[in-house]
């Protein structure tokens, strides 16, 4: 039976302290924790591990332009810039070339009703797509996003880093961790994970973890997370 919940950012406040915690230390996605003070705390910040009500912010600059600030007295480690590019990831693919590429190939598979592509057939420009993120429909290719579930930031940040570029290209256009969303709510959800985001649509965000959680086994990414993905299940499904 799935827990009645109240709005998703409000619940997982209550039990995020335990799940950061089993997410990689070495990481500097989504472990500056921002008190309910307004002070961020990184995870070096001598207050870190005595912070239990927080927010979780992707890193110290993202809490600091939040409206947070430092603690007294307290100056960061000089951090090295991230390492992370979306382009290790590649491009699209068009893998069959016939000039669709994994977007508007998934437009085209996932759309609900007939499609309307450009002239030489290679983009698809409308059709019917059902929204789990928001439970609504959207008509117009231009409204929606394809969305990695398990974003590529977090893929390098959980072991995506130490793959081929192939790796990662293929990754990028598996199809498993994949889906047609609205557009904003995309743009909304970032690089984040299912610890700091999850659909606004509270009917599919068990069905959002459990996706999450398999692309994670699929690729057997950091153990850590894994753990901390399935504390989240437990927690809200």
């Amino acid at each position: 039976m799935r827990v009645q919940t109240t709005p998703a950012l409000s619940y997982i406040g209550l039990i995020i302290v335990l799940l950061l915690l089993a997410w990689p230390a070495d990481a500097q996605s989504g472990v500056v924790k921002k008190s309910t003070s307004g002070i961020c705390h990184a995870p070096d910040s001598p207050w870190y591990e005595r912070t239990k009500n927080f927010q979780a912010y992707d890193s110290l600059q993202q809490c600091l332009s939040s409206g947070g600030r430092l603690p007294k007295g307290y100056q960061p480690q000089q951090q090295q810039p991230d390492s992370y590019e979306r382009s290790a990831f590649g491009s699209w693919a068009d893998d069959d070339r016939n000039c669709r590429n994994t977007r508007h190939e998934l437009l085209s598979s996932l759309s609900t009703g007939p499609v309307t592509t450009s002239a030489d057939g290679c983009k698809v420009l409308r059709g019917r797509w059902n929204d789990p993120y928001t439970g609504q429909i959207f008509y117009a290719a231009e409204d929606v996003d394809v969305d990695h579930i398990v974003p590529l930031k977090v893929a390098w940040i959980v072991g995506a880093d130490k793959w081929t570029d192939a790796e990662r290209r293929s990754f990028s256009n598996d199809t498993r961790n994949l889906m047609v969303v609205s557009k904003t709510v995309n743009r909304q959800k970032g690089d984040k994970n299912p610890l700091a985001w999850l659909p606004p649509n509270q009917a599919y965000q068990c069905a959002y973890i459990l996706r999450y959680l398999q692309v994670l086994i699929i690729y057997d990414l950091d153990a850590r997370h894994i753990a901390a993905i399935r504390e989240l299940q437990s927690a809200t499904c």
